[in-house]
């Protein structure tokens, strides 16, 4: 049967676009069907890039990084504090909308905007706004629609001042004092982007400690920075009810009846797969309880011709991961040799302030694999870069295993850390030791520099661990 393209792609977010982009790379006929007026999906309109962008420009508003180094006091001023942080955010989409509409021009991608229902395996239906539906028929499908905030019942999304993680960025004031409902990666960047803007931040998470897939070291250092920035929090610890009560804003009472009133309240409760009304089930896609649909290892949904990538799929639901997916999806489902696996090797990036990034085996994870490992720091404070920028409590930590000095972990948390990271990330990558750092000739003065110096340290607990008692 001849189609009317070779692959049809549900979603243009970050794996839509890289999904569709590589197989036209391919000479393969490709349409993608956005259903929002503008493609990028969560990370470019309510997700990865806004909340980031948010953040630079909350620690430039705020002073953050002068308020010690230079001793100088910035007033911020509220009521054009929100105006400022939200222009430079629409400034970023928009510039970002225009390269992802070039990507696609200029791989020949035909762009569909629309709502799309499969009819059956190979063909779905498109409503657009205000249009006659049509049909389009496809030899291979990717689902890549993304995901959406997660609704538990009992948290009253309807009042105005009780925000989930893309309502938020629609605010309109800065507010009095916020309640942060959720410890995970999302919940912890924008309780400390709003610290840091001084507003009263509490923060409210069900786990005794903050992401628990972070080495316990980093994630402490983290908890201390953010309470220093003002976040309070109550750790180990439910909502029993969040109700909006007369003049004292909302009011949420926890598990063990404290009460908690603030201005605004942050719901970030996870998120689900957007999937309803796409019509996976009926033409024999499984889809979780979550909204998540299931897939292989290649990606593949159980119809062959058929397979999802990105935050529709779940975990790890990051941008980078889902790029990564969707190549190898098309690649699998058109045998191209081009890319056959995702790595094993993610780097994990977390926007709070002070940034946090890791890549590899925790101190916790190595010691419960039975990994014979030491461990090696080097501080912020004790670099000259680190000096410069006023950075006083960064750390880059990694995990060594002790008699062949391999890298098994690299964690920092501190001034670039998303950045300097993937230096470990590609010695890991490579199977390789630390000595990689110490032959390593540095720029001066640079954070990277750091890398020696906590290689150092880690060869320095090697020679002790071997010294005779």
């Amino acid at each position: 049967m001849a189609y009317d393209y070779d692959l049809v792609v549900l979603g243009v977010g970050p794996a839509g676009e890289k999904g569709a982009a590589q197989a036209a790379y391919f000479g393969k006929r490709v349409a993608c069907v956005e259903r929002a007026p503008e493609p990028g999906g969560a990370a470019v309109h309510t997700g990865t890039l806004p909340s980031k962008t948010l953040r630079e420009t909350a620690i430039f508003l705020s002073g953050y990084r002068q308020r010690e180094l230079y001793g100088l006091s910035v007033d911020l001023k509220a009521d054009t504090a929100v105006p400022r942080l939200l222009s430079r955010k629409d400034a970023v989409r928009d510039q970002e909308v225009a390269r992802i509409r070039w990507n696609l021009e200029r791989h020949g991608v035909t762009a569909v905007q629309g709502s799309a229902r499969f009819v059956d395996a190979h063909t779905v239906e498109v409503t657009g706004a205000g249009g006659s539906p049509r049909r389009l028929t496809g030899e291979v499908f990717l689902v890549a629609t993304g995901s959406r905030p997660h609704h538990p019942p009992d948290i009253p999304f309807d009042d105005a001042d009780v925000d989930d993680s893309d309502t938020i960025l629609q605010i309109d004031r800065l507010p009095r004092s916020m309640l942060v409902v959720g410890g995970g990666v999302i919940g912890c960047e924008y309780a400390s982007m709003f610290a840091a803007m001084r507003v009263p931040v509490t923060l409210v998470e069900t786990r005794p400690r903050l992401l628990p897939f972070l080495d316990a070291e980093i994630a402490e250092r983290l908890r201390g920075a953010m309470q220093s920035l003002g976040v309070t929090f109550h750790l180990g610890q439910t909502t029993r009810s969040i109700r909006r009560e007369g003049g004292r804003g909302i009011v949420t009472t926890l598990a063990d009846g404290q009460e908690i009133a603030a201005d605004k309240v942050l719901a970030s409760s996870g998120r689900s797969g957007s999937t309803a009304g796409v019509g996976l089930p009926e033409i024999g896609v499984q889809v979780d309880g979550r909204g998540y649909v299931v897939v292989d290892g290649d990606y593949r949904t159980a119809v062959p011709n058929v397979y999802a990538a990105g935050d529709v799929i779940g975990f790890p639901a990051l941008a980078s991961t889902s790029m990564e997916q969707a190549r190898v999806a098309v690649c699998h489902a058109f045998g191209f040799t081009y890319k056959k696996q995702v790595s094993h090797t993610l780097p994990f990036g977390i926007y709070t302030i002070p940034e946090v990034s890791c890549v590899g085996h925790s101190e916790e994870a190595a010691r419960e694999q039975g990994m014979d490992f030491v461990v090696g720091r080097a501080f912020y404070r004790d670099n000259a870069r680190g000096k410069i920028v006023g950075d006083k409590d960064g750390v880059i930590k990694l995990v060594v295993e002790r008699a062949t000095r391999r890298l098994l972990g690299c964690h920092i948390i501190g001034e670039r850390a998303t950045e300097l990271v993937h230096v470990g990330q590609a010695v890991l990558l490579l199977g390789g030791t630390i000595d990689v750092f110490i032959d390593m000739v540095f720029n001066y003065p640079t954070l990277g520099e750091m890398l020696k110096y906590a290689a150092y340290d880690a060869l320095g607990a090697i020679a002790r661990s071997r010294a005779p008692a």
